[in-house]
């Protein structure tokens, strides 16, 4: 068995513990033929105790020199970061040193407010970013040169990766898997934890709003639905009458409730399902473009590349398991 891909999970002072924890028990989780894949490891930056944002402290057992054993650093949230960065958007010292230790080449994974953590130490200028939508506007505030998207769970820019809050940090570390070794494994992670391995929409399903909910029903099990008839064509007409709706009221509910328009959500779902079958099938592509409703090959190479920046050979290539 090579050696396993370690992950470095750095708890600041203030950290939450329930984001704390998603590393271990998603990257844990992850393995073949019952060996694990990754080796997990947690430190603060001087390797003593760190207060939680609970009534608790934690004990860890490693400094921040560990970081730069890691081919993987997690930085989760912290609700003390007002001790850590100032309103000027200047770095404590310490967590900066504890920063420099991480090596070239690592892949950085900021999960709610850890990007704050790489904003603040350049790492994230003009790149975009993730995080927690009430948190969002300030962050584009603090570091203008950051393009910070509130609407997206997570953003994967290649190595390094942010996310929106909580449970985003499932989806963020599930995406790592599935990047690393396919679906297969990503899914069964997946299942361990009672989780989706993928969930469909961003984070303005979960912003509240001062309008109270229309008396109509939702969308959900028109979403439901309609991904079980990807292999043919759905319009919005359909769709809407599927939930018993006017197109407009469809139409505003469905992104209400999913941040994105049915047409959107649909073409995601299509190229999701190709992914999949992609990664977990022989059929040609060809044969995966009428399976999902995109049509043709062409189309299905078209927008994937759009979307990976690879081909479907390629994608299989680097994906199938």
């Amino acid at each position: 068995m090579p050696d396993r891909h370690r992950v470095a999970v750095l708890a600041l002072p203030g950290v939450v513990p329930f984001e704390l924890a998603i590393p271990a028990r998603i990257f844990g989780g992850a393995a073949v033929a019952d060996d694990p894949l990754y080796d997990v490891v947690t430190c603060s930056v001087d390797g003593g105790p760190v207060q939680t944002h609970d009534d608790y402290s934690i004990t860890v057992p490693y400094d921040a020199s560990v970081l730069a054993t890691a081919d993987t650093v997690v930085i989760p949230p912290s609700h003390m970061l007002r001790a850590i960065i100032d309103s000027d958007g200047l770095i404590e010292d310490a967590v900066l040193r504890a920063l420099k230790e991480i090596r070239p080449g690592t892949r950085l994974l900021a999960i709610c407010t850890g990007s704050f953590v790489l904003a603040a130490a350049g790492l994230l200028d003009g790149r975009p970013a993730a995080t927690h939508w009430a948190e969002a506007e300030q962050l584009q505030e603090l570091f203008p040169a950051v393009q910070v998207d509130p609407v997206v769970l997570f953003i994967d820019d290649g190595d390094i990766l942010t996310s929106a809050g909580a449970a985003a940090g499932i989806d963020l570390c599930l995406h790592v898997i599935r990047r690393d070794h396919g679906s297969a494994v990503a899914s069964a992670a997946a299942r361990a934890c009672v989780v989706p391995p993928r969930r469909d929409g961003g984070q303005a399903q979960y912003v509240p709003r001062p309008i109270p909910p229309a008396q109509d029903g939702g969308t959900a099990v028109t979403r439901a639905w309609a991904a079980e008839q990807l292999g043919r064509p759905l319009s919005l007409v359909e769709l809407a009458e599927h939930a018993r709706m006017s197109v407009r009221t469809f139409t505003r509910r469905f992104r209400a409730e999913t941040g994105v328009s049915p047409g959107t959500w649909l073409a995601t779902q299509r190229l999701d399902y190709a992914r999949q079958l992609l990664e977990d099938t022989d059929l040609t592509v060809d044969q995966i473009a009428g399976r999902t409703g995109l049509g043709t090959g062409t189309n299905l190479r078209q927008q994937l590349r759009e979307t990976t920046g690879v081909s479907p050979t390629a994608y299989r290539r680097a994906f199938r398991t």
